[in-house]
């Protein structure tokens, strides 16, 4: 595992930085970026002007291509929970990896997936003025995710799961 130190940073549309966190770099390519966030990593909310102490251990995918991000839970070597968010597509500027963050999330809990925070995809259409097409294409986005998903496709083929040997 490389000890490079890799950035998250989770932007609202318009740019404005809304929470960061550091994380390990375990793979890179030309489409997308693995990391692996550390028990106990410090998360830095902005919006809610806090710092919360993450208790677990993830395994998170940015894509540089497509609309949504994963971060897989990691508990007693198994995957607990997914956490996708809806986003425009990640980038990477030097050590850091930051996206637009579109508020729609869908997560996996308890044995079921669920759309999240429509509430707040409403709310903020409005409070950043997303243009019609943005919101058009956030949903289409997810119902893309969904169907990835359905069909096991990448990362949801295990591409996820072979990181997880690597968590102390």
């Amino acid at each position: 595992m490389s000890n490079q130190m890799i950035t998250i940073q989770a932007l609202k549309y318009g740019g404005h930085l809304h929470y960061e966190w550091n994380t390990i770099l375990l793979e890179q390519t030309d489409s997308y970026i693995f990391v692996l966030g550390e028990y106990g990593r410090k998360l830095s909310h902005y919006t809610k002007d806090q710092i919360f102490t993450v208790e677990n251990w993830t395994i998170e995918f940015f894509s540089l291509d497509s609309w949504f991000t994963v971060s897989a839970d990691i508990v007693e070597g198994k995957i607990l929970q997914y956490y996708c968010n809806i986003n425009q597509p990640a980038t990477i500027n030097g050590q850091v990896v930051s996206f637009v963050d579109l508020d729609l999330d869908l997560v996996y809990r308890n044995g079921k997936w669920a759309v999240v925070d429509e509430d707040e995809f409403a709310s903020n259409t409005l409070k950043f003025g997303y243009p019609d097409e943005l919101v058009k294409r956030a949903r289409m986005e997810l119902d893309s995710l969904q169907e990835r998903i359905a069909r096991k496709q990448f990362p949801f083929d295990g591409a996820i799961e072979r990181f997880i040997r690597m968590i102390p």
